[in-house]
């Protein structure tokens, strides 16, 4: 397996899907993540495939207690005053590689783990179903404790609608759903994301300012219709170009409020606000 791998997604959804073969677990907010033990170290991958070793130094450390071979894919995330902090977590993220040490001293980061792409007796473990994959996982870092956590997983509907319910307070954004039998398929919607109401999802089709860095994103909304995002803040903007940088632009775009931006074909998905974009002007939050 080459760094970095490509990770599989989930697609939103306003309720629990249907059939016997759905396993719930809880949806950690805070920023996506492959652990890595090679033979010698531990790198650490973000969604879109950056080295963030340095700024989640200390998860780099906790991995080496991991054999050689393993590859983890969660979230790593922040507990702040015994809530899940994905502000905490976004300043992290931000930060320079000293900074990290000033803010994990402060509040040290767990990685919520939630599926094990390589073991190291059986290698490549993508080809495995979910609950193969899932004891493999259960089994590799119970020994080895926090901050490495495995997430919680349920298939009893009741249980599921508990920790929906109840988590909320504790900054739990909702819940990811996963079939038993369903493989591990990197960069598609194999998984289901069922979060609170307050927020919703978008695709990027266009952009304004410069593309490595925009001032705001053309989103297309649930009605079809696209909107303009308001203003980026500096850290968000420079995520999204990364995404958007190398992409063919062309002019054109007209937003539903009649601003102009240059299109692109393969946008990334971002979460908004819940309800922002009622009036042409869209909030958001972060990318998906």
């Amino acid at each position: 397996m080459e760094f970095p791998v490509s990770l599989a997604l989930a697609q939103a959804v306003q309720s629990p899907p249907t059939g016997r073969d759905w396993y719930a677990e809880p949806k950690v907010d805070g920023h996506r993540m492959a652990l890595w033990r090679l033979t010698d170290t531990v790198r650490l991958q973000s969604r879109a495939g950056r080295e963030v070793t340095a700024v989640w130094f200390d998860l780099a450390v906790a991995g080496m207690r991991l054999p050689p071979g393993v590859v983890v894919d969660g979230e790593a995330c922040v507990w702040v005053d015994g809530r899940v902090s994905f502000s905490a977590a976004q300043s992290r993220g931000a930060s320079t590689p000293a900074r990290a040490r000033t803010l994990a001293a402060e509040h040290p980061a767990t990685l919520a783990a939630f599926d094990l792409l390589q073991h190291p007796v059986h290698g490549d473990v993508r080809a495995l179903t979910y609950l193969e994959r899932r004891a493999l996982l259960v089994e590799l870092l119970e020994p080895v404790g926090p901050p490495l956590q495995v997430v919680p997983s349920t298939r009893d509907r009741d249980v599921a609608a508990d920790w929906y319910t109840l988590l909320q307070e504790q900054g739990i954004e909702g819940l990811v759903w996963k079939r038993g039998s369903s493989l591990y398929t990197g960069n598609r919607r194999i998984w289901r994301k069922q979060r609170h109401a307050d927020t919703s999802d978008g695709i990027v089709v266009g952009f304004t300012g410069p593309q490595t860095r925009p001032h705001a994103v053309a989103v297309r909304l649930d009605d079809g219709t696209v909107a303009l995002s308001q203003r980026l803040p500096g850290v968000l903007a420079a995520e999204l170009g990364a995404h958007l940088t190398g992409q063919t632009a062309r002019a054109g775009g007209r937003a539903r409020g009649g601003e102009t931006y240059r299109e692109v074909e393969d946008g990334p998905t971002v979460e908004m606000l819940a309800g922002s974009g009622r009036h042409g002007v869209i909030t958001v939050t972060r990318l998906r």
